[in-house]
């Protein structure tokens, strides 16, 4: 199948890429960064999570974050929401889509959640028709589908499984995300081929994160699937946590130079995302993970 001729970039950076920070990210510099990367061009950005302070400390100004940002027309602002409860902040606040988020493995589901993978799917019943009956877009996300910290190796048929839940759900777009970072470019094609057989591949989006270095090769593969929607994340933000000292998500920047030498439109500004990247890399005491992003800095102070 020939790659697409232009990909949608959902910058991931504001939720996923400092919910694992230890050391409390201070709301103002969220809401410039969520700033920043709408000037920068991205149609796409996951900008909180209402989840309970209790478990993800970093997303407790939830709320303020919403209402500080300067809302661009045309930009998709996604927060995660776990429960009605979650999604009730997540409407009030202003919101345009909505993420749900459930495993592939049956392990990890036990392990997490207490229970299976069908309960838990089950769980986001409400949440999904109170967000259709908002008019607003629902996200469904598929973690571990390709690979477990606690079962190891996902069977292709348990991805398809959930998607096919998911679309149910009524999910306008489904994540297939390789939350460990173990995937491979042949399981990606494997794993995506399956999923784009019972959902329409416009629907579908890769979450891949580097912690083996893998996820430029994944997403190379599977763009290949016909995939045109993946997740990112500015200097690489956002560890993996079942890999100590790992990286996380897949850096914006190394994405944006692949897809460039690609020929692959995506509309947004790839010299400002390295500035944002080496910014918030600052913001946060340390170096950025993204090798083309240190390799236009370094060239530009040379």
């Amino acid at each position: 199948m020939p790659a697409p001729s232009r990909v949608k970039i959902v910058e991931v950076s504001p939720r996923d890429g400092l919910q694992n920070e230890k050391d409390f990210v201070p709301t103002d510099v969220k809401i410039e960064l969520v700033n920043r990367l709408a000037a920068a061009g991205f149609p796409n950005i996951e900008a909180t999570s209402f989840v309970s302070p209790k478990w993800v400390p970093q997303m407790a100004d939830a709320a303020q974050v919403m209402a500080g940002i300067d809302r661009k027309p045309g930009i998709i602002y996604s927060v995660l929401t776990p429960n009605m409860k979650g999604f009730e902040a997540a409407r009030d606040a202003g919101a345009d889509e909505v993420v749900i988020f459930g495993a592939a493995s049956e392990a990890f589901s036990q392990k997490n959640i207490n229970c299976s993978i069908a309960e838990s799917i089950a769980r986001f019943e409400p949440v999904a028709a109170a967000a259709k009956a908002a008019g607003l877009r629902l996200r469904g996300s598929i973690s571990c589908a390709l690979g477990c910290p606690y079962q190891g190796e996902v069977p292709v048929a348990a991805v398809v499984d959930v998607a096919q839940r998911y679309l149910a759900l009524g999910c306008d777009e489904i994540d297939v995300a390789d939350t460990i970072g173990v995937g491979t470019p042949r399981r990606v094609r494997q794993v995506m081929d399956a999923v784009t057989a019972v959902v329409d591949p416009a629907r579908i989006s890769g979450h891949f994160h580097d912690t083996y270095g893998q996820a430029v090769g994944n997403i190379a593969a599977a763009l290949d699937s016909g995939i045109a929607i993946f997740h990112a994340s500015v200097a690489g933000l956002g560890g993996c946590p079942y890999a100590k000292g790992a990286t996380g998500n897949v850096a914006t920047e190394d994405v944006l130079y692949l897809l460039r030498g690609m020929d692959i439109d995506t509309g947004i500004d790839f010299d400002a995302v390295v500035d944002i990247g080496q910014w918030m890399s600052a913001n946060l005491h340390r170096k950025s993970s993204s090798r083309a992003g240190n390799a236009v800095a370094a060239k530009r102070a040379a």
